[in-house]
């Protein structure tokens, strides 16, 4: 599990591409420290299990499946990248629970600078829709944002002038895909909102009636 607080942008210095998935060796020297070997490390919200460690970077083996569902496949040596570690039970949860699974991949539109601060707005595909909330919570490439305005297919973030420092946002150009996790509370409340609908929708038998005791 992560927060979406950025600790590091690190680098892309070797990618191996291979059957069924790749392996990536990332250039980073914050987030190697006190990391043991099969930690996890958020890569642009991507949770990866950490390899070769060493004081300047380390590794990481992909699957197919990420590499399609994420931005990962896409990046080249060179692509500045994300990096936080796992939280420990000491951590402050500065951002929001984020847990580095992807849900989609949106499209960065438009960033507009206003004064020290941007404004970046973002494209989102209709199917995590119902988990975007004004205000709300959403981790964009790893960075946990708050949603200062939203459309039936677009939202802003403010963003404050460490954020666009430390991160990735700053190299992103207009069309650039962008990983997406919403909120999992949100995912959560649908899910039991679901079986409440079913059990309130379920016909009444006698097999039921004799379940409940009254037969």
């Amino acid at each position: 599990m992560f927060t979406g607080i950025i600790e590091e942008l690190g680098e892309i210095s070797n990618l191996e591409k291979s059957v069924g998935g790749a392996r990536i060796k990332i250039s980073a020297k914050v987030v190697t420290e006190n990391t043991a070997e099969g930690d996890s490390i958020a890569i642009n919200g991507v949770c990866l299990t950490a390899l070769d460690i060493k004081a300047d970077g380390f590794s990481a083996d992909v699957s197919g499946e990420t590499l399609n569902r994420t931005t990962l496949g896409k990046l080249n040596v060179g692509a500045k990248v994300n990096l936080e570690r796992a939280v420990t039970v000491s951590t402050r949860l500065g951002g929001h629970i984020v847990q580095g699974h992807v849900d989609a991949r949106g499209k960065f539109l438009e960033a507009v600078q206003i004064g020290a601060f941007w404004t970046v707005r973002v494209l989102f595909p209709k199917n995590i829709g119902q988990y975007l909330v004004y205000k709300g919570a959403i981790s964009v490439e790893g960075i946990s944002l708050t949603i200062a305005d939203l459309s039936e297919d677009s939202f802003e973030i403010a963003v404050i002038p460490k954020t666009w420092e430390l991160t990735n946002l700053s190299a992103l150009k207009s069309g650039d895909e962008v990983n997406l996790e919403a909120d999992v509370i949100a995912k959560y409340v649908e899910r039991i909102m679901l079986y409440k609908r079913e059990e309130k929708n379920e016909a009444i038998t006698i097999e039921k009636l004799t379940k409940l005791g009254f037969i």
